[in-house]
């Protein structure tokens, strides 16, 4: 059974314009405060995740219940979570090839959606939920 008020951690690519997007959606549906995020490139990716995650910086990472998420999975997960008409997109994650779909976007998502200089800096609003 879920613990109410239970942190999850959405760890993500700091400079990719498209893994802020999806930061700024979740923030936007998340009614319950239930994540947290922070940049794969930060210090609290570095404690919690394992090494492979540090140089690996096209994956989406939901850090959930003690366990690592990845990929179309973490993303469908949050969706999940987030509730409303957003959890009926869990029905994807018995699809056999999303994370081909998924790895095919990473791979050129700085080409199609564009690359910052340097990751994300939160407003004074939104500092309580980022993670260094």
């Amino acid at each position: 059974m879920k613990k109410s008020h239970e942190i999850q951690i959405i760890f993500f690519d700091g400079v990719c314009n498209l893994c802020n997007g999806f930061v700024d959606f979740v923030m936007r549906f998340d009614r319950h405060h239930q994540f947290q995020f922070a940049s794969l490139q930060g210090e609290t990716a570095k404690k919690l995740l394992p090494e492979k995650f540090h140089q690996e910086l096209s994956t989406v990472v939901l850090l959930k219940d003690g366990k690592v998420n990845t990929k179309a999975t973490a993303v469908l997960l949050v969706l999940q979570e987030l509730g409303a008409v957003w959890k009926f997109f869990w029905i994807f994650n018995y699809f056999p090839f999303k994370d081909f779909f998924y790895n095919l976007i990473a791979k050129n998502r700085y080409c199609l959606f564009g690359k910052r200089k340097s990751c994300r800096l939160p407003t004074d609003e939104e500092a309580h939920l980022f993670l260094k």
